[in-house]
């Protein structure tokens, strides 16, 4: 499977998540994206689980 669903968890420590699919040729690396958590009321660093 090319596209497989992905966690991004909050680097803040506040067990926030969201659920994504990433395309594993194209970013092999672990995803790391700024999004809003809701527990902080910012945008903060969301890094891939494994």
């Amino acid at each position: 499977m090319n596209r497989p669903i992905i966690t991004l968890r909050s680097t803040e420590g506040t067990g926030s998540t969201y659920t994504t699919r990433k395309n594993r040729r194209n970013t092999p690396d672990r995803l790391e994206l700024m999004k809003f958590d809701p527990v902080l009321r910012r945008r903060v660093k969301f890094r891939e689980t494994r």
